[in-house]
């Protein structure tokens, strides 16, 4: 581009600069950058720029000033980041919310592990993530590891790893103490189109000692809904949905190295699901503890004990042709669910001395899970009643020692290796139907109990070229073990039914993946690249067996090898532009005995091509701007790839206005142009859709 058209860019950038200068107060209202370590990828904070693997790092105001509801539609900024089909927890049932990363097997199973502070949130018995039993006003940064190189993680981390974490109560010990309790917090208030009512606090406490503080938090939400298919009937309704939150954390400094945070939740949501039969409720109590060590010398410690108890309920029925009645097909009354687990770490080396080419870090550790949980349903419906009742379950244990060990091999190469061995137990697997009307078995099967192993390596170079160029390459293995849901429970959806199979081994992966990242050293411009390739054996599928009937079953192998290309750039100070987009070709290789059928077709749930673009926009001292854009390709709704799922677009808008620095008015609309998207296709032509446009208003009071 020669001079004189640059001139105008050069121009206008030094006017908009000028403007802002004379109407901001100062660097305070700058876009926040990003922290200087990550601990997601190795289970230790680490320098971005030594780790071997894609990384995505949102801090909180990030997320909370975009124009989405909830976290997990937040998330979708990362092009990586996606919900089992299109449509996100604002509107799908609990138990379809898989998380998934570069299009690794979307499921209604997470294939991503989910973390909060280092402790999964995934369901014991389904593997799926509830988003709205997650606090969102309290965290400080998001972080998401692409692919399988978080496999430090063990299980679920088969696809990349998300945690989400929390601002820290205490300050830093050296910090000066202050006469009389300190306290912080937020209140705000949401109303918007549907009827739509949500409310938010928290608040945070610390002790003038500053070695105890308290963080209490509390949501609300609730609406009353969108219909959920394209061409609704006279039985279809919208679908309405409440949930209630709440939080208590209490940090100590038990000693000047060490550090203790208990945590208690308590969450219950309910929802309709689209007809006046089919609705479902959650229910959940969670504690965790944590103490954590910092000596002068010696390395750094940790040591987690986190338990769970949940309960779930959800009624399914068969809707007729017409849409003008249902019959029930299902009375899922209970799934009582626990889970518990432990881990303990150690971490020793320095990560600045690391980044400058002059030590090392290390992290070894163990870690254990036990989820125990059965389904009790009725069935067949016959009449004006259910004639059998359905028990199935059982116990999955598993345990994992883990050490990973980033050396610099010279000042801006930095070598990697991790591995990972697990050994998981399913145990006490049952399935049990009788008569409802005499009490009489119809099945009676106890499965024998199975013992599973892996070992998982990552090996990984990271090679900072120059001050703004940094290479990576990394090769890695994971694996997960079917969730108890799809070992031991059929269910229907419409006329088709799907049966569960005890006999599922565990998916594994080996990938690699090579990497390209270029940074201005004043952080205002960056672009990434990455090519990928990630090869899965025995991965569970829902496996069409004809018409009305599909089976889970392990597929002998498939293979998800793409694209990515993302980058930022600030014209000037206080905008901020982004794009982020994935090539995304994700294919069975080979279906195995009896799916001979699926060699070469895509996996269903992955579109092709996925694009997001956002821009923010700081527009005078009170007023700043976020629009975020989405645009999908098609993709395929069934395993056989006969239901195609059009492409999809879309535009959210938040203007957020500053009354004061303690008080700011959020106006939003999500889906700006009204769209359509389609998230389903059933054989007999009913298209599920997303939400139509969302309008909103949130007013915030901090303190």
């Amino acid at each position: 581009m020669s001079p004189l058209r640059l001139a105008p860019l050069t121009l206008l950038a030094a006017t908009l600069n000028a403007a802002a200068a004379s109407s901001l107060p100062g660097p305070e209202h700058s876009l926040v950058t990003l922290p200087a370590f990550v601990v997601t990828a190795t289970r230790a904070p680490q320098d971005p720029a030594t780790l071997p693997l894609t990384v995505d790092v949102f801090t909180a105001s990030t997320l909370q000033n975009g124009p989405a509801l909830t976290l997990d539609d937040a998330l979708r900024r990362s092009a990586a980041f996606s919900l089992f089909r299109r449509t996100g927890s604002l509107t799908a049932n609990p138990t379809a919310q898989g998380a998934s990363l570069r299009g690794i097997g979307p499921s209604a199973a997470s294939r991503t592990l989910v973390l909060l502070d280092g402790v999964p949130v995934v369901d014991p018995f389904f593997g799926s993530v509830a988003w709205s039993k997650l606090p969102s006003a309290s965290l400080e940064r998001v972080e998401i590891v692409r692919g399988g190189g978080s496999a430090a993680w063990g299980g679920t981390s088969l696809g990349g790893t998300i945690q989400l974490i929390s601002t820290a109560l205490l300050p830093d010990k050296d910090t000066p103490t202050h006469p009389g309790p300190q306290t912080s917090g937020s209140a705000s208030v949401t109303g918007g189109d549907f009827n739509t009512r949500a409310s938010d606090v928290t608040a945070t406490l610390v002790a003038p000692s500053a070695r105890d503080a308290v963080r209490i938090e509390a949501a609300a939400f609730a609406t009353d809904g969108v219909r959920l298919v394209q061409a609704p009937g006279p039985i279809d309704r919208p679908a309405d949905s409440a949930s209630q939150r709440g939080q208590l954390t209490w940090q100590r400094r038990v000693s000047d190295s060490a550090t203790l945070t208990s945590t208690a939740r308590v969450w219950h949501d309910t929802r309709g699901n689209g007809t006046p039969y089919q609705k479902n409720a959650s229910d959940e109590r969670f504690v965790s503890a944590a103490l954590r060590g910092r000596p002068a010398n010696g390395p750094v410690w940790s040591c987690t004990l986190y338990a769970q108890d949940q309960d779930y309920s959800n009624t399914f029925s068969a809707v007729n042709a017409a849409r003008s009645a249902e019959t029930p097909a299902s009375d899922q009354y209970a799934v009582p669910a626990t889970a518990g687990g432990a881990s303990a770490q150690l971490n020793w080396g320095e990560p600045d001395d690391l980044a400058s080419g002059a030590s090392s870090l290390t992290t070894v550790g163990l870690d254990a899970r036990r989820v125990e949980g059965e389904t009790r349903e009725h069935f067949r419906y016959v009449g004006t009643a259910y004639t059998r009742n359905r028990l199935a379950g059982g116990t999955q244990s598993s345990a994992g020692v883990f050490a990973n060990h980033s050396r610099a091999l010279a000042p801006g190469l930095t070598a990697s290796l991790g591995m990972r061995l697990d050994t998981t137990r399913n145990t006490d697997g049952f399935r049990r139907e009788t008569v409802l009307a005499t009490g009489a078995d119809e099945l009676n099967q106890h499965y024998a109990n199975r013992e599973d192993r892996a070992f998982s390596p990552t090996l990984g170079l990271a090679w900072r070229a120059t001050d703004t160029l940094t290479a990576r390459a990394a090769a890695y293995s994971a694996y997960r073990a079917p969730t108890l849901n799809e070992l031991y429970r059929p269910f229907r959806v419409g006329p088709v039914t799907t049966r569960a199979n005890p006999d599922l081994s565990p998916e594994t992966l080996q990938g690699g993946e090579l990497g390209l990242a270029w940074e201005t050293p004043a952080h205002d411009a960056g672009l990434r690249a990455t090519v990928f390739q990630n090869d899965l054996a025995d991965t569970v599928a829902n496996v069409t067996l004809d018409a009305t009937t599909r089976e889970k079953r392990n597929l002998d192998s498939a293979r998800v090898r793409g694209f990515e290309l993302g980058g930022h750039w600030s014209p000037f100070a206080l905008l901020r532009l982004d794009a982020d987009y994935l090539l995304d070709d994700a294919r069975v290789v080979s279906g195995g005995p009896g799916a001979t059928a699926l060699d070469g077709r895509r996996l269903a749930q992955v579109p092709r091509h996925n694009l997001t673009l956002g821009a923010a926009w700081q527009a005078t001292r009170s007023l700043d701007l976020d629009l975020r854009a989405g645009w999908r390709s098609a993709q395929w709704e069934d395993d056989l790839n006969t239901l195609r799922l059009a492409p999809s677009i879309r535009l959210d808008l938040a203007a957020h206005y500053a009354f004061s620095p303690r008080w700011r008015l959020t106006l939003a609309v999500e889906n700006l142009f009204d769209t359509a998207t389609e998230t389903g296709r059933t054989s007999t032509g009913v298209v599920s859709i997303a939400p139509p446009r969302w309008s909103r208003a949130d007013l915030e009071f901090r303190w």
